[in-house]
């Protein structure tokens, strides 16, 4: 997450790409960075729109936000590290421009620059508003713990009078509404009607329709199987333990109350290891270049449609 947004001069995708180039329909893209400096251009062929590169929002596929004019545009092509190269952007790939603006970038609204900067960065919402002078690229200890960086100018005087938020104290269902501020929540993601596969890089929707979340279980949270303080781990078999702290052999009925035999859950009969690489299965988007791990926890059947 410390990568989540990165600006110009300091972004490794575009330093180790120095000339990134597509052409979708009548419009050619590049991308040429020399030194400290991006330049993101369309062309007709006939005329070229350039405009100079701020800041890129994602540390592994990457989309660019660009100013012009007073106005804001995301990028209409983003680089995907699976091709080392450009094709279109996530979402934008029905949009037909019909000139060169519509060619460079899709228009933001105020508050879809506001969610950009105000997830990917720390400290760019001041008081409700964007404030681009005062941010910090990606997201840091204060962009989760709110006077974090007090706590730490106090400690270093030893001084503990201003300690951050437990987060940890949240129910589940508090979690999810937190952390889908920016990975999208279940009431987000149903206000927006944001339904069809897309929607599956929104954990916090995807995970609050298993069956087995009920929003004070603490054994099924964002962090009960993530820690935000490290990479996320990749490997299936890593979160096992988590899965068979629920599912899991139980002890014998006889030592049991009729009311825990009855809210216990099933215990797998096919394993129990590797258990996320059937029942949280992976989904790669239409254009090809991005899969998610669908955290809508079920039993998945070969060939049914994608359950929302």
């Amino acid at each position: 997450m410390a990568q989540a947004m990165q600006v110009t001069g300091a972004n490794p995708i575009l330093q180790t790409h120095p000339m990134l180039t597509f052409r979708r329909g009548g419009y050619t893209y590049t991308v040429i960075t020399t030194g400290a400096q991006s330049i993101y251009s369309v062309t007709d062929g006939a005329r070229t729109l350039s405009v100079p590169l701020q800041w890129g929002f994602g540390a592994g596929a990457q989309t660019w936000l660009i100013s012009m004019n007073g106005k804001f545009y995301e990028s209409l092509v983003s680089y995907f590290p699976n091709i080392n190269g450009l094709d279109v952007t996530l979402g934008d790939d029905v949009s037909a421009p019909h000139n060169l603006s519509e060619a460079l970038g899709r228009e933001l609204g105020q508050q879809d620059v506001k969610s950009c900067f105000g997830c990917h960065t720390t400290g760019a919402i001041v008081d409700g508003k964007l404030d681009l002078n005062t941010f910090t690229p990606g997201v840091s200890c204060e962009h989760c713990h709110a006077g974090a960086g007090t706590h730490m100018a106090d400690a270093t005087q030893a001084k503990f009078n201003s300690v951050p938020a437990n987060l940890g104290a949240m129910s589940s269902e508090g979690l999810s509404n937190f952390c889908g501020q920016c990975h999208r929540s279940w009431s987000t993601v149903v206000t927006h009607l944001w339904f069809g596969e897309v929607n599956v890089r929104f954990a916090p929707y995807r995970l609050a329709n298993s069956k087995c979340f009920n929003g004070t279980d603490a054994r099924i949270s964002c962090v009960a199987c993530h820690n935000p303080h490290v990479n996320v781990d990749t490997r299936p078999a890593a979160y096992d333990t988590r899965c068979l702290a629920c599912h899991g052999s139980h002890p014998p009925v006889s030592s049991r109350a009729p009311q825990q035999v009855q809210s216990e859950t099933k215990v797998c009969p096919v394993a129990t290891s590797n258990c996320v690489s059937c029942h949280m299965p992976k989904v790669k988007l239409a254009d090809g270049h991005l899969s998610f791990t669908d955290h809508f926890i079920r039993v998945v059947k070969p060939g049914e449609p994608y359950p929302d």
